[in-house]
């Protein structure tokens, strides 16, 4: 079918450990031929057509289909308006593709005439198109590299195989690479590099970008990555393989999408939400129900310096008596039941765990926080948290970055320039409260996942592994936490709704599908008659932390699970009221770990009301800071706070705190526990189907922060 070449190069393994049973699904049909151009100059395809080095990828190109559902190739699309962004392999890639499936056994020659099997081979060749092509739609522009993600970043826009590609850039900084991994000295292994000369071809619906190795990341779940490190006794993260496989999480590990969803989506079973008439925009429900997960491990290197033996002698049971050494978990089991969340070895590996695929650029989302603007800043500015509950038992998780310090780190718990007058920024930490070194550019990306190697910081001083032992706790204790309630929900993230970048219509505003029996988000309870929706809102000039929203309406009635706390004690739970709009209605506000008795927090919160009210109390700050203290103490006496000075609104000079539209407001004041799972109900108590609740973001307070005599909450 195609001539071969005879030269070798190397491979990105496990690349094919699903082709066989690959598969596409696209609404793409067949492509409508008035679209297609008429003026002189390239497009994409009559480039590749006119460049013999190409001519591999070409004739592939005009084989495959666009998709299942459709009789129109690649080729077609390709000579289509749009704005694609193509990866293109030239002829000697595509024969060392060809080469590395002869030697591993796969194919009988390395030619296409290797292939017994038609279904494989087709498999294989939609491995080689699809994901050499990002399409932009009408929308987003092709990616030159002027555009290109920062490093270890993955592009905004999956390719036509549903993947999100990756950028890593070498030491020189005209080597970029697809994909790839990068070590300690910043060299890139397996990545496809684009060619230093034929990168950023224009034509007239896209860009091309010349690569000499094919693209093809990993179809690998991280279940398999896992238990391939033990199968073969790979180095790197072996040691976190065996205990995590041993804890029986290979089946979760391994799971990429909720199949009973794409099913109800694909039959129409499902309908999108009507129009948010504050935001005229429909609810488009989300395409998928992706799963995904998040492992920050200790490399063996650690084990090893830490056991004395190489990562292939070290046993479960080694790791397991050293954590009961260190004395991490002391209340639990010690037995060899590892699959009990009650064990000591599942505490301790599940608490390097999220269940959800975070990239590197996600980690810590930054967006409207004060000093940083995401469309024009190049640093970052104040200290932001992100805060996430871990898989097995439910432990809080934070991830943190600062301005004045590089790197992102895990339960980082500094001192900052907290003041009224302060810039929020860290001025110093202790050694033992330093946490964990995030190590982005050596991450491993896998279809569902990514594993980021970590390092303590301090381990003379600190803990030397990543636990949620006493100390942590503590350290928790001692600071309130800010929720985007988006991060509640492992779904907004795995299925890329969450601080999405994009901001075409269909991605501004997601409707979360209602059904008797079936719920989207985990957990949480989302009555009919009820209209539940995401708003991104990028761009827009919303006084939204972090820029995005939830909007409720309808009959509404939502339960969703709160996160755990640290230790015994009083808390309060806050959250922004915005009196921004028309749109606000009335609600009942429950709380409690019975969702089918949980209890009323006092009289309805009525959201229309003004913060300049005297119920409310909220005055313009003078500059004066006992004048101002003294205003935020007879707000608290009436139930509310102001918004932080920590963000503001895109397009508003002040930041939320002198914004006269907002307020915190103290919806639940109770004694808590670790360990127990907590819940929020919110009801609507008017007669209206169109005013709404909008849920932007929570606080969680312990007792000692917002009631301490010595040292009084901060305004941030």
């Amino acid at each position: 079918m195609f001539y071969q070449m005879k030269n070798k190069s190397k491979f990105a393994l496990g690349a094919l450990a699903l082709c066989a049973a690959f598969v596409i699904q696209s609404c793409t049909e067949d492509i409508d031929e008035s679209d297609r151009y008429t003026f002189t100059g390239y497009t994409v395809s009559s480039y590749l057509e006119s460049h013999e080095e190409y001519s591999e990828y070409y004739a592939l190109i005009s084989e495959v289909l666009v998709s299942s559902r459709s009789a129109s190739t690649v080729q077609q699309l390709l000579s289509a308006r749009g704005n694609y962004t193509v990866f293109a392999p030239d002829n000697q890639a595509i024969q060392e593709y060809l080469d590395t499936l002869y030697r591993k056994g796969l194919i009988t020659e390395p030619s296409w005439d290797g292939f017994d099997d038609d279904n494989i081979l087709d498999s294989i060749q939609k491995v080689i198109v699809y994901n050499s092509i990002i399409d932009g739609g009408d929308d987003t522009e092709a990616y030159e590299t002027g555009s290109f993600p920062s490093d270890n970043a993955e592009f905004l826009l999956a390719n036509m195989n549903d993947r999100k590609l990756t950028v890593n850039y070498g030491n020189d900084p005209d080597s970029i690479y697809i994909d790839g991994t990068k070590d300690t000295l910043g060299i890139v292994h397996d990545g496809c590099l684009l060619d230093m000369v034929n990168r950023d071809i224009y034509a007239v619906n896209g860009y091309i970008h010349e690569v000499h190795t094919v693209v093809a990341p990993s179809n690998e779940s991280i279940g398999e990555l896992l238990n391939s490190y033990v199968t073969d006794n790979t180095e790197g993260f072996l040691v976190t393989a065996k205990i995590v496989l041993a804890c029986g999480m290979l089946d979760t590990l391994t799971k990429i999408r909720d199949e009973t969803y794409e099913q109800m989506y694909l039959t129409g079973q499902l309908s999108d939400l009507p129009t948010l008439v504050e935001k005229s925009s429909i609810g488009y429900l989300p395409e998928h129900r992706k799963y995904g997960y998040t492992i920050f491990a200790e490399t063996d290197d650690f084990w090893s310096q830490t056991l004395g033996k190489t990562p292939q002698d070290i046993t479960v049971e080694d790791v397991k008596d050293w954590v009961i050494s260190k004395d991490l978990y002391p209340d639990a089991l010690t037995d060899d039941d590892y699959s009990n969340e009650e064990n000591v070895l599942n505490q301790f590996v599940t608490y390097h765990m999220l269940p959800m695929r975070i990239s590197s650029d996600k980690l810590v989302i930054h967006y409207n926080e004060k000093g940083y603007v995401y469309t024009t800043s190049t640093n970052y500015t104040v200290a932001v948290n992100e805060t996430y509950t871990t898989m097995g038992k439910k432990r809080l998780f934070t991830l943190y970055q600062v301005g004045n310090l590089d790197g992102i780190y895990i339960n980082r718990f500094p001192n900052l320039d907290n003041s009224r007058t302060g810039t929020y920024q860290e001025l110093s930490c202790d050694d033992d409260k330093a946490g964990f070194y995030v190590d982005t550019g050596g991450a491993i990306n896998v279809v569902n996942g990514y594993i980021y190697p970590i390092s303590a910081v301090n381990a003379n001083a600190g803990p030397a592994t990543l636990a949620y032992n006493q100390d942590t706790r503590d350290n928790f204790q001692k600071h309130r936490w800010r929720y985007d309630v988006a991060s509640l929900f492992p779904e907004f993230m795995n299925n890329d709704i969450r601080a999405n970048r994009i901001g075409t219509d269909r991605d501004m505003c997601v409707g979360i599908p209602i059904n008797a029996d079936y719920q989207y988000l985990d957990n949480t309870y989302i009555e009919d008659g009820t209209n539940f929706y995401y708003y991104l809102g990028l761009g827009k000039s919303l006084l939204n932390y972090q820029g995005d929203g939830f909007y409720i309406n309808g009959r509404y009635e939502v339960t969703f699970p709160m996160p755990p706390v640290p230790a015994k004690g009083t808390y309060e739970v806050r959250f922004l009221v915005s009196n921004t709009s028309s749109y606000r209605g009335m609600c009942q506000v429950y709380f409690g770990t019975d969702t089918e008795n949980l209890y009323a927090m006092g009289i309805p919160l009525d959201l229309r009301l003004e913060p300049t009210s005297d119920f409310v109390g909220w005055v313009e700050d003078t500059g004066d800071e006992d004048t101002d203290a003294e205003t935020d103490k007879k707000m608290r006496n009436n139930g509310f706070m102001k918004a932080p000075e920590h963000y503001t609104g895109i397009g508003y000079s002040e930041p939320a705190r002198a914004q006269d539209q907002l307020a915190r407001r103290i919806i639940v004041r109770q004694d808590m526990e670790p360990d127990r799972q907590y819940y929020l109900k919110f009801k609507n108590v008017l007669d209206s189907e169109t005013l709404d609740l909008k849920f932007d973001y929570f606080e969680v307070c312990p007792k000692e922060v917002y009631d301490n005599p010595n040292t009084p909450e901060d305004i941030w």
